[in-house]
């Protein structure tokens, strides 16, 4: 299935045209895919995130899957350089899968949300949306309604001025089926010393948190990774939370965990590993995958990692091991068990952590 085009206006779709309501059809799963700063779609380049794109894509358009790809902020001329550095365009990119979802999803659809590094925040932060303020029904998606939604969001989410507006134009209960995410961080411009300082930051009313709407939240954490500025945003579980959340640590960087290498394939195989994961964890929610999927995928747990010095990794001066083992959701995945002893960390079989 193609990716939508971004060549258009975001909001030509509604010009002198009445909303389209979704025609007759199965139930189907609607799949979100955030990807991070500067990763598309380039062949041979891609993110876990622009793999499960890719391989969704084979399914093909008789399936029950609608596939959304929206590719990190690039580079690309000034404008495009100060929104990288400032993570301004992350509010475009969470309207139009908003978008998406509310123009396609019909009661009785699964939801599943997807993303790494900056986009893992963005679904997140979507999740969030979703779970204040509602997913609003076809019929009332317009360009003024969509933008008072977010108006509401950023400014009022929990008011009653909220409650009423959800209660009038959207479904009347939206479950996301999935969330899962690989190495949140919490800066969402690029992580430059000193100068993300410099860049305007108006991103403090996104809900990254989980809500009750999430039924399975799935997190792949970076064990390895030690920049400063590139510290995880964890979920804080607490433990009579109803649903199924884990939150999983493996061998290697922020690009490893997220399959960010660029064109050093060598990693490729450690990178492998949580994408695997997340697959399978993805087609435990009733996600439809292709045919032998796994077969596809080569790991090795003792395959080099990306590491955090190559390129302008190593321009990042400010570095502390990351805090692992604080949320009972937290867990070692087995392949990275023997590592993380070997690190220090006091891990029992099972992946789980000994407590203090």
């Amino acid at each position: 299935m193609a990716k939508p085009r971004r060549r258009w206006s975001f909001w030509r779709g509604f010009q002198n045209a009445e909303p389209r309501l979704p025609e007759a059809r199965p139930t189907c799963a609607h799949v979100i895919l955030m990807d991070g700063t500067m990763s598309s779609l380039r062949r041979g380049c891609e993110t876990n995130i622009g793999l499960t794109y890719r391989l969704l894509s084979e399914l093909g358009p008789s399936s029950n899957v609608m596939l959304y790809y929206e590719p990190g902020i690039q580079w690309r001329g000034l404008k495009r350089s100060v929104e990288v550095l400032a993570g301004v365009g992350i509010n475009r990119q969470i309207k139009r899968a908003y978008l998406f979802l509310a123009r396609n999803y019909r009661p009785g659809d699964k939801i599943f949300l997807m993303g790494y590094s900056r986009g893992a925040y963005a679904v997140r932060s979507l999740a969030g949306l979703i779970d204040k303020l509602g997913l609003l029904r076809p019929a009332q998606v317009d360009h003024a309604t969509l933008e008072r939604l977010y108006c509401l969001y950023q400014d009022a989410p929990d008011s009653q001025q909220a409650k009423a507006f959800r209660g009038a134009r959207c479904h009347a209960a939206t479950s996301i089926e999935l969330v899962g995410i690989y190495d949140t961080v919490r800066a969402l411009g690029l992580q430059w010393p000193l100068l993300q300082r410099l860049a305007p930051q108006a991103h403090a009313f996104h809900n990254h948190k989980l809500g009750t709407s999430v039924v399975h939240g799935r997190h792949a954490l970076a064990l390895d990774e030690t920049r400063d500025v590139y510290a995880p945003v964890l979920w804080s579980v607490p433990e009579d939370r109803p649903g199924d959340i884990v939150q999983m640590w493996f061998r290697g960087s922020h690009g490893d965990v997220g399959g960010q290498l660029g064109d050093w394939h060598p990693a490729r195989p450690l990178s492998n590993i949580s994408l695997l994961w997340m697959l399978g964890e993805a087609e435990r929610c009733g996600l439809t995958l292709p045919f032998n999927w796994r077969s596809r995928y080569v790991t090795d747990p003792g395959a080099p990692s990306v590491g955090t010095m190559r390129g302008w990794g190593a321009i990042f001066v400010c570095r502390r091991g990351r805090v692992i083992g604080q949320d009972p959701s937290e867990r070692v995945h087995p392949t990275a068990i023997a590592h993380a002893r070997r690190r220090g960390f006091a891990v029992r079989a099972d992946g789980r952590f000994v407590s203090a």
